[in-house]
């Protein structure tokens, strides 16, 4: 956006700012001439009305910082210790990355060599480089894009070679759709 220049010898109207800018910035129109608002003087650790301090927008930080959610890996840790109930871990996975091995061509790689076949999936990339080596390819999704991509049929493990291996069966997966329809739809 251009904004109009003066020079020495004709100082800037208010009809020359556009009306939005005019406001914001602290100016008054007083007459033809232009003021700028003047600031209010403030003795160092006096506040203004209303207990704010001056010079940070009013803001102080907060006391104690938010908590931040559990990662996916904490979620698995605690949902496999019992101290993490189903429906909490699913709100944690679904929003979480998940970071899944691949092949030349797109898709999710399955292990076949088991009662069902299942994909194998990693809460983070430390946990898929230990499985799959460190030239390994990968691709990231959310664990919603992976229950709604997964293959009908199919279950999927979680760190296969961590201390806290999930295994999600067929049926287990089914479960997942159905709870995040529900969650979704009502």
């Amino acid at each position: 956006m251009m904004l109009p220049v003066g020079n020495k010898n004709q100082p800037l109207m208010a009809h020359m700012w556009p009306t939005t800018l005019w406001g914001m910035y602290g100016y008054q129109n007083a007459g033809a001439q232009q003021q700028y608002a003047s600031p209010q003087q403030q003795m160092p650790g006096q506040q203004m009305p209303g207990g704010q301090m001056p010079g940070g927008y009013g803001q102080q930080p907060p006391l104690y910082p938010e908590p931040s959610p559990p990662s996916l890996a904490d979620a698995v840790r605690a949902f496999t210790t019992g101290s993490m109930s189903a429906e909490d871990f699913q709100q944690i996975f679904a929003t979480s990355k998940v970071y899944c091995p691949r092949g030349d061509n797109p898709g999710f790689l399955a292990l076949h060599n088991t009662q069902q076949p299942v994909i194998p999936m990693f809460t983070s990339l430390k946990e898929l480089r230990r499985y799959a080596g460190k030239e390994s390819k990968y691709f990231v999704i959310t664990g919603a894009e992976v229950i709604d991509l997964l293959p009908t049929g199919y279950g999927f493990v979680l760190d296969m070679e961590g201390e806290h291996r999930m295994v999600f069966d067929a049926k287990a997966v089914e479960q997942m759709v159905e709870f995040a329809m529900r969650r979704m739809y009502g």
